[in-house]
């Protein structure tokens, strides 16, 4: 029987301390990237696993649930993380919060290393992580219960939930166009969320179901954050007037508030001159002025709803139910009105 590799069988052969080999495996920050790659890289040659994994040796379990990140609304993840607080502590489980990026060519490597180093019995994958196959697959291989929270498709439904985005996106540009708009862009969100894409198609979808054509030039590319919502809506609010839409529908609350801020800039007078809607009632969608019309997310219900699913499988549960989408709800504030007979 070959003996499982030792974590300083793994810092002899990269080099480095077994103190830089702890960092690794712990997702510190005071490691550089290659340093990272090149440690990961012999972890994965040398099949080295931090320690066995408890929970398969005479049934224990370490009553923590994995919470990996990588969100960039920092609100998102405190409501996921409230949202399914209840529901662990009833079953006596402790969330373990988890920072990663995405982006990294050895992401599913790090959260191997985080799901057993910690030796969490479930993890709960948000977005964008929600749609990495490689984490999927790793946590199939590794039999490490998982449910999916938001992904893009739903092909998955009794280990996912889902938010409806498409549909809510839907009925905000039919509101939109309900209140006479006939001219309505779209600010698209980032790429990596999982939201971006469905949240497009129910915009393409309320177009449709108004008999509103879709026009290329008002459907705008940027990455959901506030400046990318100032450069879209410069970009949208100095085309000609006859050509300027009358309403602006943002992927993002932070990129309706850059909408506002480049509408106030130039001089156009929202909701009187232009109407704006964002996605995702953040705290800033009732501060700024005028207050945005957005769609509320039921986020804290949708990590309710996984953590239920989690404990449904952490409990073993025969048949599991297929997850029912968590409605969302049109908020209807000041920064949309009937268009302007004049625009």
């Amino acid at each position: 029987m070959m003996t499982r590799p030792a974590i300083g069988t793994v810092a002899a052969e990269a080099r480095v301390s077994i103190k830089t080999v702890s960092r690794v495996i712990n997702n510190s920050d005071r490691v550089t990237a290659a340093t990272r790659e090149h440690v990961m890289g012999v972890i994965r040659r040398l099949g080295y696993s931090p320690s066995p994994n408890a929970r398969r040796l005479a049934g224990h379990r370490s009553l923590l649930v994995g919470l990996p990140f990588d969100n960039p609304y920092a609100s998102y993840v405190t409501d996921v993380q409230s949202g399914s607080l209840a529901s662990f502590r009833a079953a006596n489980y402790q969330v373990v919060m988890h920072a990663c990026d995405s982006q990294s060519p050895v992401l599913a490597d790090e959260l191997r290393l985080f799901v057993h180093s910690v030796r969490v019995d479930g993890v709960l994958l948000t977005p964008p992580l929600s749609d990495s196959a490689a984490v999927i697959e790793m946590l199939d291989r590794d039999e490490i219960p998982f449910v999916r929270i938001a992904p893009s498709g739903r092909n998955d439904p009794t280990r996912s939930v889902f938010a409806g985005d498409r549909e809510s996106a839907a009925a905000m540009t039919r509101d939109l166009a309900t209140l006479g708009h006939r001219r309505i862009a779209f600010v698209i969100g980032h790429e990596r969320d999982a939201g971006t894409a469905q949240r497009y198609m129910g915009y393409c979808d309320g177009l449709r179901l108004s008999k509103l054509s879709l026009d290329a030039r008002w459907v705008v590319e940027g990455d959901g954050s506030f400046e990318a919502g100032i450069a879209s809506g410069r970009k949208l609010l100095r085309m000609r007037k006859a050509d300027r839409p009358t309403a602006i529908f943002a992927s993002t609350d932070l990129m309706a508030a850059g909408v506002l801020h480049a509408a106030h800039e130039l001089g156009v007078a929202v909701p009187t001159a232009l109407s704006v809607a964002g996605f995702g009632d953040e705290p800033l969608a009732s501060q700024v002025w005028p207050r945005l019309t957005t769609i509320r997310q039921p986020l804290q219900g949708l990590a309710q709803q996984a953590a239920a699913m989690l404990m449904a499988q952490l409990r073993r549960d025969s048949v599991p139910a297929p997850a029912v989408p968590v409605q969302s709800s049109l908020v209807i504030r000041q920064s949309t009105a009937v268009v302007a007979s004049r625009c």
